[in-house]
């Protein structure tokens, strides 16, 4: 297949990326292009696994001759050619790295421009000398507070947070925020060498002793003398000693564990850093002012309010014109429906749709020309009356010159887009087709759609007589975040959605019903964070399927003969997996300049286990082979193992059916770790009354995975549960039984209840941006 300079398509032949079966497809340039089907029916794999992932190759291979020889090792899509690609840009629904340091200004760059205002146009007190932009930065040498290093707060500890109990001795645990295991015991071991006594009570030591103790800075280096254990023998050793507040420090600061680094915070006070009085910067800097406000003081205002102070401060030509190029990039962001976001608001607090918003706003000021840009489901966590504003970019983004290719499950941005690709039928397996490629109203031809039902539906769903609650729990007063002092009550034994713009405060309220609760059983709270942030963590070990499947190998009669326990069969541990990738079935390739990225390991080619595992087998499959199998596929396989089979159904009843056992959890979305939390749940069901919360459960779903979703949540509130969901899904929310609707703004002019009642109620409430919409799906 050739295709002229001049052809306008990007031209795909013999696709096979995941469950992509041989597809070839043609798609226009210079258009918005929306990608759909259900969840897994392999949108995702022609969309970013195939189309980006030849533009990333192709740009790897232009811009560093050295690493071709990788590039096969990157691995390269498995698709015959595609022609007529441009370069390409790709805006994922990745979470960003946990860093206080990330914020909604370095992600957009916005904070580089307010510095070089501040630098360059700022008001300077008498005599003072101009600083660099650097000075203005909390992440720099130059700019950081010396007492708190740029962070604005400081952590300290205190006898009583590293001693609960006073009244232990120290060979009993008194110190409770020293490590467990060896490095726990190695640290009392060091202390009685020295001389301390670690069998009195920790109150009846000497004062001067328990400072030193918890908070020298002293680390003495002294031989020790194990205690002799029965059938153990341990040779003397040089231990060196760490005070307490030095461990927890030094794990809080430098740890990349998130477990251990949240275990230590436990043992910390935080409070605004004394010098900079949570300013992040050094005196000098913080001397500074703009329009009468310090960098600080702006950084911390919603974008709307930083916009107003701006168009009204500074004189002189240069303060013109670095204002006028942030008012700019600032009306971006907020066209984006962001403009209750401050620049100091740190990365992590962000959804991954904010964050996805965010990259597209610093694309949009890029100006690049004649690009693709692939995105993933940009509407997520989305507003109806945010996106409107959305589909404006995007159609910017194409009228600037662009190509526009979106994987999106909103029916409103399908409606805009000038082509469709529509693929499945179903997922897994069952999907890995194009079923049409074309203008969006020729789908209505397309009888195997699974998307035609949706996009051409008549009228609204049959009206439903909300339920009736069998009590009412009481929230607040809440002061956290833009709640002010807010209460309500939550009718139990109901399905209720939680509504308004993005920023209205939906989260924050959700996220403070914790503890005891009267007339509550349980409390599970279900979020999108990932089950797990490297490789190792899949769907079967999250489950608990894992150890059912081990067991099973383990009871074999080849492994029993060969002496292989369950451990043999876990890529976890040393003993069955392949040790040159420990398991993960990936090498990381560092590349100079770039991301490092994943290969498949060379050894085990991804296998995970040594050949010798792999030869056992259970009913005919090795355990990779196992861990290779979908959900679907897995429950036939498994059909007569209780334990397995019930870990399956609740799989497969929240639509996850087409996930492998083994894939790693890096791969999942956040809907999909969503929702495979909610299936471990529901696997576990208990008697007695459950309170369900969850934050946007439909995220990432086609309106068919919708509808078994929303069957499994009813469900839960026939057995006598009770349901809270965060939703902008307008069919969803016309579904409960009641809905609370935030608002009317978000940032500072959100944070209220605008209206709750049933669905028909809130739809003809006044002041609500949520009713129009709301109103529509009720019809």
């Amino acid at each position: 297949m050739h295709s002229s300079p001049h052809d306008p398509y990007v031209r795909v032949r013999g696709a096979r990326e995941h469950n992509l079966r041989g597809v070839d497809v043609d798609i226009p340039r210079d258009a918005l292009v929306v990608f759909t089907g259900v969840s897994g029916s392999g949108k995702s794999s022609l969309a970013f696994g195939t189309i980006y992932a030849e533009a990333q190759r192709r740009y790897f291979e232009s811009v560093a001759p050295y690493a071709r020889r990788l590039i096969h090792q990157i691995g390269a899509p498995k698709v015959g050619e595609i022609t007529g690609l441009p370069p390409a840009v790709s805006l994922e629904q990745r979470r960003s790295a946990p860093t206080s340091r990330s914020s909604v200004g370095t992600v957009t760059t916005l904070s580089n421009s307010l510095r070089m205002l501040f630098s360059r146009a700022g008001d300077y007190p008498e005599g003072a000398a101009r600083l660099d932009s650097d000075a203005f930065s909390p992440n720099t040498a130059a700019g950081a507070c010396p007492e708190c290093h740029g962070l604005g707060r400081v952590h300290r500890t205190t006898e009583e947070l590293l001693v609960p109990d006073p009244s232990l001795p120290i060979r009993e645990g008194a110190i409770a925020a020293w490590p467990g295991a060896w490095q726990g015991k190695n640290l009392r071991d060091v202390l009685d060498a020295l001389g301390y006594d670690v069998d009195r009570p920790w109150r009846e030591l000497d004062s001067k002793d328990r400072d030193w103790i918890l908070f020298t800075d002293e680390q003495p280096v002294v031989t020790v003398h194990p205690v002799r254990e029965a059938g153990r023998f341990q040779r003397p050793y040089q231990g060196t000693y760490m005070s307490a507040r030095r461990y927890v420090m030094h794990t809080f600061s430098g740890s990349r564990s998130q477990t251990l680094r949240a275990r230590a915070e436990q043992f910390l006070t935080s409070e605004p850093c004394p010098v900079c009085r949570g300013g992040r910067l050094r005196p000098e800097a913080l001397a500074v002012t703009f329009a009468g406000r310090t960098i600080a003081e702006l950084a911390s205002l919603p974008l709307t309010e930083l916009a107003a102070v701006l168009r009204g401060g500074g004189v002189g030509e240069t303060a013109r014109v670095l204002t006028a190029d942030l008012l700019a990039r600032v009306a971006t962001v907020t066209e984006l429906g962001l403009g209750y976001l401050s620049l100091d608001r740190a990365t992590p607090t962000l959804s991954s749709g904010e964050l996805q918003r965010l990259r597209l706003a610093t694309q949009l000021r890029s100006g690049l020309f004649g690009v693709v840009y692939v995105l993933d489901e940009p509407s997520a966590g989305l507003h109806p009356a945010d996106t409107e504003a959305l589909l404006v970019v995007l159609d910017r983004l194409k009228a600037g010159g662009n190509t526009v290719f979106v994987v999106e499950h909103h029916l409103d941005v399908v409606r805009r887009a000038d082509w469709l690709v529509d693929v499945g039928p179903h997922a897994g397996e069952h999907g890995g087709l194009v079923l049409h490629s074309g203008p969006p109203q020729e789908l209505a031809g397309v009888a195997e759609s699974a998307t035609r039902r949706f996009l051409f539906a008549t009228g609204p769903a049959p009206a439903r007589t909300p339920r009736e609650p069998s009590g009412h729990l009481r929230l607040g007063p809440l002061t956290r975040h833009n709640l002010r002092g807010l209460t309500t009550r939550l009718p139990l034994g109901v399905l209720t959605a939680v509504t308004g713009v993005s920023g209205s405060g939906k989260s924050t309220l959700v996220g403070s019903i914790t503890g005891e609760l009267p007339g509550v059983g349980r409390l599970v709270a279900v979020d999108q964070k990932p089950i797990g942030r490297t490789p190792r963590s899949n769907l079967a070990t999250y489950t608990g399927l894992f150890d059912v499947v081990r067991k099973l190998f383990a009871a074999t009669g080849e492994a029993r003969e060969r002496g292989y326990r369950a451990g043999r069969f876990s890529f976890n541990v040393a003993g069955g997996r392949c040790e040159t990738c420990q398991g993960e079935g990936f090498v990381s390739v560092e590349l100079l300049f770039l991301p490092s990225t994943y290969a498949p390991c060379p050894d085990c080619e991804g296998a995970r286990y040594r050949p010798e595992t792999l030869e056992v087998g259970y009913r005919g499959r090795n355990i990779a082979e196992v861990l290779d199998l979908t959900v679907e596929a897995a429950s036939a396989f498994f059909a007569d193992v209780p334990a397995a089979a019930r870990s399956l159904r609740a799989l497969t009843d929240v639509g996850l059916g087409y996930l492998r056992l083994g894939q790693p959890a890096t791969e999942l979305s956040g809907g999909e770790a969503q929702r495979i939390k909610l299936a471990s749940e529901l696997q576990r069901m208990r008697r007695g009354h459950t309170l369900y919360v969850l934050d946007e459960p439909t995220t990432g779903l086609h309106p068919a995975d919708v509808e078994v979703l929303m069957r499994q949540l009813n469900g839960l509130v026939d057995a006598g549960n009770s349901v809270v969901v965060v939703e902008h899904d307008m069919d969803v929310v016309a579904g409960a039984d009641w809905v609370v609707d935030l608002g009317p703004g978000g940032g500072d002019e959100g944070g209220r209840i605008v209206a709750s009642g049933t669905p028909s109620e809130v739809a003809i409430a006044r002041g609500s941006r949520t009713a129009p919409y709301l109103a529509g799906a009720l019809g």
